[in-house]
């Protein structure tokens, strides 16, 4: 198969590039070139916010009558995914777009599906990092415009995780009990509250096959729920931690401007109670065409050798550092 990745450099997009020259396939990765491609794979330098410039070059190395077998973008701006549509679509076979969960309007209720209402579209007025949901949508949009159906495959992840996550979400757990046997602040969630993540391999995985067989569709790529109680006790387990867990209520943290779910101050899986559907999606779509998410300690223990490999005492993306942690615990009642 020939694959073209747009991008192929980073997490998800360089795990599926990876894993695509193992295969034996020929994969070409459009990429701004910051980051090296993975061994095998051939680079074409652009950069996509330059609209139809950035794929002059990629298309005059194709032969008169040459095609990709495949396309997979990753991409949140509309723009982008516009103009590479524009440019590629008739230059492949089929094309796979990463989209998220955070498409729909409602996460309140679980065990929500691909039919649920969605987000308003993006707007031009709007930034797409901070509207990543909306801005989403209109990429989907885009796609189904341009494409016929059997042409497309829409995967919308949950929290993707795993080896290299840049996010430092799901890694904040293990690399926190792991880091010294200090007390540990954690959220008091109830027993129901749940998580729910993809691996990084799984997922990657998944979505080659989907290419290799040009499947077509929507599909929520989401693994098994695991409540965080759960999570949080097999963090504790697989780290050797010995000390103590302080448990804060959910209004005291939020007094003291610690974050729900990613970011700076944050207690990183932790939503509202609003959010929970977010953690509870049905799934069972990408199942039915062999989605086969690994058992999620042996994702937790991959995830914790990799916290271990990149420095337990690194500054982070997501969660929070052990100051600020050692200064709430010593107001917390």
């Amino acid at each position: 198969m020939r694959l073209l990745i747009l991008g192929g450099t980073m997490f998800l997009s360089r795990t599926v590039a990876r894993l695509a020259v193992k295969r034996g396939h020929q994969v070409t990765a459009l990429a701004r070139g910051t980051h090296p491609v993975p061994k095998g794979v051939q680079l074409v330098t652009a950069d996509r916010e330059q609209g139809a410039d950035a794929y002059r070059s990629l298309l005059a190395s194709l032969a008169d009558e040459q095609t990709w077998d495949a396309v997979l973008d990753v991409s949140r701006i509309p723009n982008q995914v516009e103009s590479a549509v524009t440019a590629l679509s008739t230059r492949t076979k089929h094309w796979a777009f990463v989209s998220t969960v955070s498409v729909y309007a409602d996460h309140s209720t679980p065990s929500g599906n691909e039919s649920d209402q969605l987000l308003a579209e993006w707007s031009e007025d709007q930034d797409p990092l901070e509207h990543y949901g909306e801005a989403k949508v209109s990429c989907e949009k885009i796609l189904r415009e341009a494409l016929s159906p059997e042409q497309l495959l829409v995967a919308r992840p949950g929290l993707i995780c795993g080896p290299g996550d840049p996010s430092d979400r799901y890694g904040y757990w293990p690399a926190r009990f792991a880091r010294d046997n200090e007390p540990v602040l954690a959220p008091a969630v109830a027993a129901s509250a749940k998580t729910q993540v993809i691996d990084v391999r799984d997922f990657a995985a998944w979505l080659l096959d989907g290419m290799e067989n040009a499947l077509a569709g929507t599909y929520d790529v989401v693994g098994d729920e695991v409540p965080m109680q759960t999570l949080l006790g097999a963090a504790l387990e697989a780290s050797g931690y010995r000390g103590q867990i302080r448990l804060a209520p959910e209004e005291w943290l939020l007094e003291q401007g610690v974050n729900y779910w990613a970011g700076e101050d944050s207690l990183p899986l932790w939503l509202p109670a609003e959010a929970a559907g977010m953690f509870q999606r049905d799934g069972s779509a990408a199942r039915r065409v062999g989605l086969r998410p690994r058992p999620f300690d042996e994702t937790l223990k991959a995830v914790l050798q990799d916290e271990r490999s990149r420095g337990l005492t690194r500054e982070r993306r997501a969660g929070l550092s052990a100051a600020k942690e050692k200064a709430l615990i010593a107001e917390l009642p």
